[in-house]
């Protein structure tokens, strides 16, 4: 799954690796929680090259009756995205890149509390999860757009912390993943797959456990922590 992550790269440096149009207005973000504002990087018909919005973490179907829905729906599973209700028309038509430099994950250990990790890349470059996003509207009239980021299975290295792991999307598939001309699920779903690069991990403190805390604490370096890959 993928219940928290970052983006703390320069907005300049978002803008370049998404190719947006203009460059976000983005404040540096290092504990991104659920129902929160997230950046989505999506197609717009009428700039090119791509635009970027900011959106609810959480999607809410456009047929849901209570908002409260989305706390259910932050991951959405790969392997069902293109049939499950809740997902399937947006899956179809309103697809979404959601750009992170980074993101956390839970070890369960035999005693005392779950050590968190965090993953990037290499380089620590930015990189963008598969995601969806949704429009809804109340019976008020007001409207709230929103997101979900799709899982798959975990590659070698992210089994040893979870048997999911947030679906890393290819830069060179950026394009086809947009398009919603591009409906065919046949075409779609061989993006959703295990990330087939490598991540590096990082041990880091119990700060980020609460969504209260969101400053490069959550990200600073603890000692290598247990044996999770010796």
């Amino acid at each position: 799954m993928c219940g928290r992550f970052t983006l703390h790269a320069p907005p300049q440096e978002i803008r370049e690796a998404f190719a947006l149009f203009r460059e976000p207005e983005l404040a540096p973000r290092f504990n991104i929680a659920p129902s929160q504002p997230v950046a989505v990087v999506r197609f717009d018909e009428n700039r090119t090259p791509r635009e970027w919005d900011l959106v609810r973490w959480g999607l809410i179907p456009s047929w849901a009756k209570d908002t409260k829905i989305g706390y259910r729906m932050i991951n959405a599973r790969g392997e069902t995205v293109a049939s499950k209700p809740s997902f399937r028309a947006a899956f179809k038509r309103r697809r979404c890149l959601i750009p992170t430099d980074g993101f956390y994950e839970w070890e369960k250990r035999d005693s005392g509390p779950k050590q968190p990790w965090y993953m990037t890349l290499p380089d620590g470059e930015p990189f963008a999860f598969a995601g969806l996003w949704e429009v809804w509207t109340g019976p008020d009239g007001g409207v709230i757009e929103s997101c979900t980021i799709i899982t798959t299975e975990a590659n070698e290295e992210m089994a040893r912390l979870h048997d999911r792991m947030p679906v890393i999307l290819d830069p060179d598939d950026y394009d086809v993943w947009l398009d919603p001309s591009v409906e065919d699920a046949d075409r779609l779903q061989p993006l959703l797959i295990p990330f087939q690069g490598s991540l590096r991990f990082t041990p880091v403190s119990t700060t980020v456990n609460s969504p209260r805390h969101d400053s490069p604490e959550c990200i600073r370096p603890l000692p290598q922590q247990g044996d999770l890959f010796g």
